[in-house]
């Protein structure tokens, strides 16, 4: 059946998207909800537990507390209030830790600790997923039940002054607030300003319950300098002001005889040693949870903070306002805000949360009543309700105190039990729908591999055995068996697949499609696997019969990044996949320099001479200057791959990345120092220059000015923010924003970009002119590497400086020199770029990306150029690599017919400008695919990845050979 190369691409990508949406659906948990009423109420709640016939009392237990104040501090790590540094940082707040009537817990915060799920788990008690982080952007209204919605309907007043996420999570929820962006990190004293000019009317009023701050300034500093910051002392100070004029108003307010206030100082999520968050590194979810009250007894000394979970504050907050609890939350109370409460207030309390956890259970687990967790607090419940006959019928004795403590100590254990059971629920995958989304994946990347050479041919057709399969007996034994193995996983299965829930026509289908697929799959084998690939000591040729030689690189290549591939089935090499492209990189440099030797010192001399003979020459005296110049590429040639290796090996000092590694010091931390500024801006300078020379080289003259006076831009944009120093700046002096040179670089930036632009559309329309349309895509990479040098932070330039100088010395001296063709040079440029991403400091964890160059320029909160500011930024390695590709194989108008003919499916790709374009936003997107999860199985999606490329390379090819024959 012969099918054309475009609709063949096309079905395998519609059916490469299907497969990878089950995945998906197996892997991302459904989160745990409850299947009862959509709220929780007081009419809800359980009656008091009693033995007996005696009617049960459903009263709650008198309220805690009466007003609450809760100070919320972004990026609050714990180290800052308990470390050694607490007495400096925050010196009130320490006093009252130590000294006061408080308690203090070390809250564990779950990943992603990003702003917007934090929010949610605070408040409703649950555990949000990696999907959340994408919801942070632009969140919705909160509809699940939560501790805001609740307190509103009991008629609590609530007045809140801080993150703007709040407002969108909770509209027409407050009785008063006014929000602020948390996305402009470049703010860090407004931010905190706006919040802080209404507490002092706020804090004389009655009329609110429920008072809700929260502080960004902190978060912000740590993006844009990190946590040893000079700046951040003085916002801790000011932090820890506000808590003591907060709680001196609380005081100077409390009345006799009324219940007490409680003031909760907390943050959402911690801050990594380069200041960002969103993994799960200690420093990231470690923050502290203060609680201070009357109520509580006055501490004598300094203590051990406990551990508690973060989503443990939204019941203890439910029940000491007198609230339920959200059904959906897998937190429990916390003992200590109890202690001073009678022994029947507190095993009412405790019952209360064990009744709300145990039927969230049973909506989550099928056998629930075999889970210990819940047993024990059945018989915890039953011990309670004798031990209340006994406290009614009047016993006071020190038996029926011992058999409370007792019961309580029973209650919080299976409290215990029930919430991490029900917190191990959402970290359970459905394996059947991964298993049956990865073999559709897999098999449609292998049937798409063994056709690509019949695809690329010149009929770009592909004749594929559809008939033949589907008459064929293994067919039909294969639907027997896959179908009998889903009947089977579908009965014994404990918990529920999603695949087992679809109806049986679909399943049906699948079943055939997967038979159907690994038929035509080992059919095309059986077909091509006597045609298999030879390897050779030379060059990769094409030869008549069609076969596919292949030398060592080639081998190398494509071991590698098979190899590479597999090895992120595995969640520790994701964890530091950096390492992996670290020694396929030293690897490449070792076999690309064993090339150089065998072209300079093993070809026989007649292949010289025969170069040589080639090279133009008018006399002898001209012909002495080729040899000169030969003589002295071929030592820059051997010189260029232990250059790259050396230049690699520095560069992986230069940041620390991964996860088991990250918090070490690094020649990074050493550059920001305050007493290395100078070194640094010495550093910066000579990088600035040296990317000008690599860069200039084939721009025009215009573009070369714009370019010299856009990098003097960029220093004067580092020297603005405190980075650097002019020879003539003091290291003391005030620091500015660099709004307005940052403005001034995007101007020459703009300007470079236009020039490039309109070089390259008259080279496509007006004069198709090979040599003005390599120049204008020269100038457009040199106007986005004048970008990404103004993003870099200054400790990065000399990653940017070694990327253009071993880009310039491999196309100069290898590449060229060796005569790699397009195959091999594609795949070595995608090994560069994606060592050059961990170089950067970059890794698979959301929390190393700097979200504070989205705001280089901005004075105010802007969303598109913000984004797409951070994404450049993150993605500078491998996108620079990928322009630098399309550059290059662009400006090789001599290739010869057998390169082309080894790569002619890069070509096809590579051939046209909106090529160019797809293959940067697959740089972009490829790590965005995952979202941005901390451990996540990118197997997956790098099978993805070549699947989409593969399919659009077949797509190029057939427009290619419609053009062909059409000028034919």
């Amino acid at each position: 059946m012969k099918v054309r190369s475009s609709v063949f691409a096309s079905f395998i990508l519609i059916f490469e998207v299907i497969g990878v949406a089950l995945f998906l659906r197996g892997f991302f948990p459904v989160p745990v909800k409850s299947s009862f009423s959509s709220k929780s109420s007081l009419s809800d709640l359980p009656a008091e537990p009693l033995t007996g016939s005696s009617p049960n009392s459903s009263r709650l237990p008198q309220p805690l507390f009466k007003r609450v104040v809760i100070m919320l501090v972004d990026a609050l790590r714990e180290d800052f209030v308990f470390g050694p540094n607490g007495r400096m940082f925050m010196p009130y707040t320490r006093h009252v830790v130590e000294r006061g009537s408080s308690h203090s817990f070390v809250a564990k915060a779950r990943p992603p600790t990003v702003t917007m799920p934090r929010i949610k788990a605070l408040t409703t008690g649950s555990i949000p997923g990696f999907i959340d982080v994408v919801m942070n952007l632009n969140s919705p209204a909160l509809l699940e039940d939560n501790l805001i919605w609740q307190a509103k309907t009991a008629g609590k007043r609530i007045v809140f002054y801080g993150d703007d996420t709040w407002v969108r999570l909770f509209p027409k929820h407050f009785m008063e607030y006014d929000g602020t962006t948390s996305f402009f990190v470049s703010d860090y004293t407004e931010v905190d300003n706006n919040v802080t000019r209404h507490l002092d009317s706020t804090l004389k009023r009655d009329d609110w319950d429920i008072l809700i701050l929260h502080y960004l300034g902190l978060d912000h500093i740590g993006h844009i300098s990190g946590p040893h910051s000079s700046l951040i002392q003085p916002k801790l100070l000011e932090m820890d002001d506000i808590l003591k004029k907060i709680h001196s108003a609380l005081i100077s307010k409390e009345a006799e005889g009324s219940l007490p206030y409680l003031l909760v100082l907390c943050g959402d999520h911690g801050m990594s040693e380069t200041g960002s968050h969103g993994g799960s590194s200690e420093p990231e979810v470690n923050t502290p949870l203060v609680l201070i009250s009357p109520a509580f007894k006055r501490k004598v000394g300094m203590e051990q903070p406990g551990v508690v979970e973060q989503v443990d504050l939204t019941p203890t907050l439910a029940l000491g306002l007198g609230l339920p609890i959200s059904q959906n939350s897998v937190g429990r109370l916390i003992q200590g805000v109890l202690e001073e409460t009678s022994l029947r207030d507190q095993l009412r309390f405790l019952h209360l949360n064990g009744h709300q956890l145990s039927c969230l259970l049973k909506d989550s687990v099928l056998e629930y009543e075999k889970d210990p967790g819940f047993e024990q607090f059945r018989v915890a419940e039953k011990a309670h309700g004798n031990w209340m006959k006994l406290y009614l019928e009047g016993n006071t004795s020190e038996v029926l105190t011992n058999m409370g403590k007792k019961v309580l100590k029973q209650y919080l254990e299976a409290l215990a039990a029930m919430s991490s059971a029900l917190s191990k629920q959402l970290g359970k995958y459905d394996m059947y729908s991964m298993i049956a989304g990865m073999v559709f994946v897999f098999q449609l990347l292998l049937v798409l591999l063994l056709a690509m050479p019949e695809a690329l041919s010149g009929g770009a057709a592909v004749d594929l055995p559809v008939l033949s399969a589907l008459l064929s007996l293994p067919f039909y034994l294969l639907c027997l068996l896959l179908a009998s193995v889903h009947v089977l996983v579908c009965t014994s299965a404990e918990s529920s697949c999603y695949f087992c829930s679809l109806s049986w026509g679909l399943v049906f289908a699948a079943v055939a499609f997967s038979s159907a697929m690994f038929c035509i799959l080992v059919s095309i084998a059986t077909r091509r696997l006597p045609l298999g690939p030879k390897i050779h000591g030379k060059s990769p040729l094409r030869s008549s019969g069609g076969e596919w030689s292949l030398s060592e690189l080639d081998v190398l290549l494509l071991a590698g990044t098979v190899g590479h591939t597999l090895s992120l089935a595995a969640s520790s090499f994701v964890e530091e996949e950096h390492q992996t492209w670290y020694f396929l990189l030293n690897t490449l440099c070792l076999a690309v320099f064993q090339d150089v030797c065998r072209k300079y010192f093993r070809e026989k001399r007649g292949s010289g001479e025969e170069e040589e003979h080639l090279l133009p020459s008018k006399d002898s005296h001209a012909s002495d200057h080729p040899k000169a110049e030969m003589y002295s590429e071929k030592w820059l040639a051997l010189a260029t791959p232990p250059f790259t290796l050396v230049c690699c090996r520095l560069l992986r000092s230069l940041n620390q990345t991964g996860v088991q590694w990250a918090h070490l010091p690094d020649v990074g931390h050493w550059l920001n120092s305050s007493e290395h500024r100078m070194v640094l801006s010495l550093l910066s300078a000579f990088c600035l220059v040296l990317i000008y020379l690599l860069v200039q080289r084939r721009c025009s003259w215009v573009s070369k000015v714009a370019l010299a006076l856009g990098l003097l831009g960029v220093y004067s944009y580092r020297a603005a923010v405190g980075n650097v120093l002019f020879p003539w700046q003091h290291a003391g002096r005030t620091t500015s924003k660099g709004t307005v040179e940052a403005r001034f670089v995007y101007v020459f930036v703009l300007g470079i970009l236009f020039t490039g632009t309109k070089d390259l559309l008259r080279s496509q329309i007006i004069t198709a002119d090979a040599k003005l349309k390599s120049r204008g895509l020269w100038e457009i990479y040199s106007g986005l590497v004048l970008l990404v040098s103004l993003l870099f932070r200054a400790h990065n330039l000399p990653v940017l400086c070694c990327c253009l100088l071993i880009q310039t010395l491999m196309a100069q001296f290898i590449w060229k020199k060796l005569h790699y063709d397009a195959a091999q040079t594609t795949i070595m440029h995608y090994w560069f770029g994606q060592a050059f991403f961990y170089f950067q400091g970059n890794s698979n964890n959301i929390a190393t990306v700097d979200i504070s160059v989205g705001f280089v320029g901005l004075e105010s909160y802007v969303e598109a150029p913000a984004i797409f500011l951070t994404a450049l930024s993150t993605y500078a390695g491998p996108l620079l690599w990928a322009c630098h590709l399309v550059c290059y194989l662009s400006s090789e108008r001599d290739r010869s017919p057998v390169a082309v003919g080894h790569g002619c499916y890069c070509l096809a790709l590579l051939r046209s400008v909106p090529a160019a374009a797809y293959i940067v936003l697959v740089t972009v997107l490829r790590y965005h695919l995952f979202i941005w999860s901390v451990f996540s199985p990118k197997l997956l999606y790098e099978s993805m990845h070549l699947l989409l490329t593969a399919g659009v390379c077949l797509v190029f090819n057939t427009m290619e050979q419609s053009h062909s024959s059409s000028k034919s």
